[in-house]
């Protein structure tokens, strides 16, 4: 039985211990780990591999916009890989050096074949199909991973998650939901001391965060007993999937989040008075604070005198 299969079976057979179900998302939630990751691993594996020398402050701009400062912040890398491709094709910077980006097409294949989208999915996938670009793409991948384990180290939870996690030992299930590499989620979970906290670290070989919900919480729990922390509109899309509640985690304002979670929220999740009005205020400014569109297209509507 592959490794996949065997933490999916792990998870399906855990049974509640508690009422209540907290799923945790890791990178941008508990870890201030975005910022280093995009900004320090996956950009300059992405101009190098993906051959974006040419345009490399658009390549770094696309990296940066997608996966921290927009919608779809937090999304698996390969969806975010194919969304960094699409809006350097449509740039007009990019178009007007001629520069080569690549399809994608290759990979929206194997995002779309259904196996995990995660390296071992890929290996997978490779097995029965072969190309330049999945050669590429498993350069880049692997590339990304090593450079996270050689510079992503010492990293510590933000204030007030780690009492957070405390406080709910004795009334919530707390699992860490992420779609980061499982063994990456376990090394930094445990160098922060934190791994104690969690009935199970679930990583990207389980399958989406929809998917990690679903195996451990659906048909677990009651009604509204189910909360999902996260920092990205897919950790919401996650917890509506599975109809569990969500307390976003807001980029920028992390500690303030934590805080406010510590200080009234899990109180609130644990008395029934965390859904309806107050849950719709946690959503409605966490929405605020990632766009759909990017700055330079919003720079190019005011230069050409049109409202947006």
């Amino acid at each position: 039985m592959s490794e996949s299969s065997e933490l999916t079976k792990k998870l399906l057979s855990l049974q509640p211990q508690h009422k209540f179900f907290v799923g945790i998302d890791s990178d941008g939630c508990v870890y201030d780990a975005m910022e280093i990751k995009q900004k320090e691993c996956f950009c300059p594996n992405t101009i190098r591999v993906w051959e974006l020398q040419p345009i490399s402050k658009y390549a770094r701009e696309a990296v940066e916009f997608v996966n921290l400062y927009s919608k779809w912040r937090g999304i698996n890398r390969w969806p975010a890989l194919i969304k960094v491709f699409e809006l350097l094709k449509e740039r007009p910077e990019v178009i007007r050096r001629k520069a080569y980006i690549p399809t994608g097409d290759d990979i929206r294949a194997f995002i779309a074949s259904g196996l995990p989208t995660s390296d071992s999915g890929l290996k997978k996938y490779m097995q029965m199909q072969s190309s330049r670009e999945l050669d590429q793409a498993w350069e880049w991948t692997t590339s990304v991973n090593e450079t996270i384990k050689k510079i992503v180290h010492g990293l510590m939870p933000f204030p007030f998650s780690k009492d957070s996690m405390e406080a709910l030992q004795n009334d919530a299930d707390v699992f860490c939901v992420s779609a980061t590499p499982t063994e990456a989620l376990e090394r930094e979970w445990q160098s922060g001391s934190i791994d104690h906290l969690v009935r199970m670290i679930c990583g990207q070989e389980i399958g989406t965060k929809e998917d990690i919900l679903r195996h451990g919480a659906l048909g677990k729990y009651e009604p509204n007993h189910v909360l999902m922390m996260g920092d990205a509109p897919g950790d919401l899309k996650a917890a509506r999937a599975v109809n569990a509640l969500f307390f976003p985690i807001n980029p920028g304002h992390e500690e303030e989040s934590w805080e406010q979670f510590y200080t009234e929220g899990y109180k609130k999740f644990l008395d029934g008075s965390f859904h309806g009005s107050y849950e719709k205020m946690l959503i409605d400014e966490f929405e605020k604070l990632l766009p759909e569109i990017p700055p330079w297209n919003l720079k190019q509507t005011d230069e050409n005198g049109k409202s947006h």
